[in-house]
């Protein structure tokens, strides 16, 4: 059967009436799927489809159709990358948490859990799961989720305990760059230039020139040319080939 998609390439599935809060319908638990590889999105929706009390209520490729799909079918969950081309998918579940207090939100991604897992959860997301797990475990992250307690993995879980009991403090010069600073870094690693960078987070290029010199500094780098470099090798090396 061939999937509806709507004019701005979304895929659109099922009536947008929201599962949960008041008001809510009985049914499945319906599942936004936010990633800008298309061939994910429809391997996660075939995936769920075959749960019974699990449905793909739409899957989308950027922050704007993010946004709509949210806005339009107040999901149940919304599984969403961190890297979403030239937006950044944190910046986005604050946004989903803003828009819809009632999703769930799950981050589905292949940058290290180790350094993005604890910034997502304070962004609002309630687990954390790399792409590279099996789907019985990305199915038990979404069914943890569900019941309302957050889930990482056991080796994040055992870290962020130690890190409790010894007081936290930045393992690398990148952990300690700020939750934004690390977005700008990782879109000037990808390519992105400062209009772009300054797109995506709806900010002055201004702005953005403010995080590049913050950044340099936590870094002890001399110029953008040096920051640029490190940034690329810094993307590369996080998924080598």
């Amino acid at each position: 059967m061939r999937v509806p998609h709507d004019r701005g390439g979304r895929t659109v599935t099922g009536d947008p009436t929201p599962h949960s809060g008041k008001g809510a319908r009985p049914g499945p638990v319906r599942i936004l799927i936010v990633d800008d590889h298309l061939i994910v999105r429809q391997g996660l929706r075939e995936l769920i489809q075959q749960e019974e009390d699990l449905v793909v209520c739409g899957d989308v490729g950027d922050i704007e159709a993010a946004r709509a799909g949210v806005t339009e079918s107040r999901p149940d969950m919304a599984l969403i990358d961190i890297s979403l081309g030239k937006g950044d998918g944190m910046s986005l579940i604050t946004e989903v948490q803003a828009l819809c207090p009632d999703t769930r939100v799950l981050v589905l991604s292949m940058h290290s859990e180790s350094l993005y897992a604890l910034r997502c959860l304070r962004a609002g997301a309630r687990g954390y799961i790399m792409k590279e797990a099996g789907w019985g475990s990305i199915l038990g992250a979404i069914r943890t989720v569900l019941t309302g307690e957050l889930y990482v993995s056991e080796k994040i879980r055992a870290h962020l305990l130690h890190d409790a009991a010894e007081g936290r403090a930045p393992k690398t010069d990148v952990d300690a760059l700020s939750d934004r600073e690390l977005s700008v870094f990782r879109l000037i690693g990808e390519g992105c230039g400062t209009g772009e960078i300054a797109a995506a987070f709806n900010v002055s290029p201004k702005t953005v020139e403010t995080y590049r010199e913050r950044i340099k500094g936590k870094l002890g780098l001399a110029n953008g040319s040096e920051l640029v470099r490190r940034a690329v090798a810094w993307v590369v090396g996080e998924h080598p080939s």
